[in-house]
């Protein structure tokens, strides 16, 4: 015991004592927030630019229509051709030029509308215009039926229903989206965690095996102790850098917010705009749906997610750097190691994607159920489907006591065929392995 205590020192005090290390703790949450910041002020500046259009209406329709918003600006043509409008507008440097002909009808004039731009128009441009034409027709069709324009704008009014569970407590819309994405940013720490932590256990042990240290080391301590004092050393130099980066980051931009004075909504890609033609917005019924969001969101156990987060954090991560590890001690160099970290990260890929997919549709079902159940997917996936809660409506508890069951099952399975192929393989010098040659090593 107090020989794995000294490896574990060993490893940890050799990597928070690297000079990558220490440069790379501090300059990353620099850099992160640096990032966060361009992109904020890059979409920004993406979308203060206006697109102004010209209009070439020759029909006795579509008069007030358009209205200039903080994105679009229009500009009449009057008493000149099509090809003059086309020519005028490229002159000028336009976005587009919107043609609308007269005709006997309105269903007529919109069938026979053209929009000329110099490339394919955006999304979002075309919605604008087609929702002015598809309003004025569905206007026009009411109309027609003796609906007034005021009577129209009441029923096409947007409709909420009220939702509710069984217990009494206010449900939100796409809240089970947003809860999944809390679950999900935990799975994809996990992820991005063993990823690189596994790979720094990876690397240790080709560079000892590869400057024949191992074979000084393994004098004096088991390759098992070894193995588990790399394992949890590097896992321990990892926990304080993520800390550091954490601490340090969420620091930094609440002063960068405090000193430039940026608006949060930046971050969340907000537009203040409502775009043409759109209804004022009730704010005492925004407000209301704000609040009721924060109060779900603080409603979120916390404690419970936070909690199963650090258990299928470390269940994971002992699994899979088990697995580098062993991958380590079986090659020479980083290279020969290409075959078999995509078997590796596969399974993570996988409960990333199939976790979001799945989850998101139904956090109940089958799919997901499987996933969080299967050792190699649940700190994944089991993580995003605990953010609905756990128990009645939530997570069955049975469900989350098997998973974790299964992960220790696992890794004492792992532990096991990682010791006797690292036992055997860090002293094996020149010969690439196969996957044979992996079986035979468990034969030993």
């Amino acid at each position: 015991m107090n020989k794995l205590l000294l490896i574990i020192k060993r490893e940890y005090l050799a990597k928070v004592r690297n000079k990558s290390f220490v440069i790379m703790t501090f300059l990353s949450p620099i850099l992160m927030v640096a990032m966060v910041i361009l992109i904020a002020f890059l979409t920004q500046l993406n979308d203060s630019e206006k697109q102004v259009i010209t209009i070439l209406n020759e029909s006795d329709f579509f008069h007030n229509e358009f209205v200039i918003t903080e994105s679009t600006s229009y500009i009449d043509f009057k008493n000149m051709s099509l090809q003059q409008a086309i020519d005028s507008t490229v002159n000028l440097g336009c976005y587009g030029l919107l043609y609308i002909p007269d005709a006997a009808t309105l269903q007529e004039i919109t069938d026979k509308s053209f929009f000329y731009t110099k490339e394919a128009p955006s999304t979002s441009t075309l919605d604008k215009i087609e929702g002015i034409f598809k309003t004025r027709l569905q206007q026009n069709r009411l109309q027609e039926l003796g609906v007034s324009k005021q009577d129209f704008l009441e029923v096409d009014k947007n409709y909420d229903i009220n939702l509710s569970t069984f217990s009494g407590d206010i449900n939100i819309k796409g809240f089970n989206e947003i809860r999944a994405f809390i679950g999900g940013g935990f799975g994809y720490l996990i992820m991005m965690f063993i990823i690189i932590y596994g790979g720094f256990v990876m690397r240790s042990v080709i560079e000892e095996k590869t400057s024949r240290i191992i074979e000084v080391i393994i004098s004096s301590v088991k390759p098992f102790q070894l193995m588990m004092g790399k394992i949890i050393g590097t896992s321990l130099a990892g926990i304080t850098q993520f800390a550091i980066w954490i601490f340090s980051a969420s620091l930094l931009m609440l002063v960068v917010i405090f000193i430039f004075d940026i608006d949060p909504a930046t971050f969340t890609g907000a537009n203040p705009s409502m775009g043409a033609m759109s209804t004022v917005p009730d704010v005492s019924m925004m407000n209301e749906k704000v609040l009721a969001l924060g109060v779900e969101i603080f409603k979120i156990p916390w404690v419970m997610l936070i909690s199963f987060f650090l258990v299928y954090f470390l269940l994971g991560y002992l699994i899979y750097s088990s697995i580098y590890a062993a991958i380590g001690a079986a090659v020479d160099n980083e290279t020969d190691t290409q075959q078999f970290i995509l078997p590796v990260i596969t399974p993570l890929m996988l409960a990333i994607y199939v976790g979001f997919f799945s989850v998101f549709n139904n956090p109940h079902g089958p799919i997901a159920v499987a996933f969080s159940l299967f050792p190699l997917t649940s700190p994944i996936v089991m993580l995003m489907r605990l953010s609905s809660g756990l128990g009645e409506g939530g997570v069955p508890i049975w469900q989350v006591v098997v998973s974790i069951l299964l992960l220790i099952i696992t890794f004492m399975g792992i532990v096991w065929f990682a010791a006797k192929i690292y036992r055997i393989g860090i002293l094996m010098y020149g010969k690439k392995p196969s996957y044979k040659e992996l079986y035979k090593w468990l034969k030993y």
